[in-house]
């Protein structure tokens, strides 16, 4: 209404800066969430966390790296890029850990806070050292972030979460309603 929509957005680094902007927001959320001990906001809010990340790290692995990986000459941004493989790996890590965990578990808060600061770093690191290369490059920021917005999409369509549920055999429901003994 006033202004783009993640959906209008077609430039590959403003559609990935929109989607650091939404989780830091999400973030904020749940830490307010915390002072009222309302569990199942801090669950929604989490499941919320989980499936942008999850959907944010599969459109950048397939579609903004091997682009950015081509667009860059030589080594310029593989360090970048490399280092950003593995905090993916590690965000989706700690992803799972959080998605087996019940929301009373003590260490959940800190697992949430852990996640958001790791999250942080990554941002920084990709808007301070990678965007700067990126956008200096040859890329078509235009048509890499059409098919990022298409794939993004798809993959919100298709539900990020149960792709992960079917992947590690688990969800948090059911943990829970183990250790309540409700079966």
């Amino acid at each position: 209404m006033f202004g783009n929509t993640s959906s209008e957005i077609t430039n590959a680094i403003e559609l990935l800066k929109r989607d650091h902007d939404d989780v830091d927001t999400l973030f904020s959320q749940y830490e307010d969430s915390k002072e009222t001990n309302d569990d199942d906001a801090k669950e929604m809010l989490v499941t919320q966390i989980c499936d942008a990340l999850t959907v944010h790290a599969q459109v950048e692995e397939e579609i903004f790296y091997p682009a950015a990986r081509r667009a860059l000459d030589g080594d310029e941004g593989k360090d970048l890029l490399d280092e950003a493989a593995v905090e993916h790996q590690t965000l989706k890590d700690l992803i799972a850990r959080l998605e087996a965990a019940p929301t009373d578990d003590p260490l959940y808060d800190a697992g949430v806070k852990v996640l958001s600061e790791y999250v942080k770093h990554h941002v920084k690191e990709e808007e301070n050292e990678l965007f700067p290369k990126v956008k200096s490059s040859q890329m078509d920021l235009e048509a890499v972030g059409r098919q990022m917005a298409d794939r993004k999409a798809e993959l919100s369509a298709r539900g990020a979460r149960q792709d992960r549920r079917s992947a590690n055999g688990q969800h948090r429901g059911a943990r829970q309603s183990a250790a309540r003994g409700d079966r």
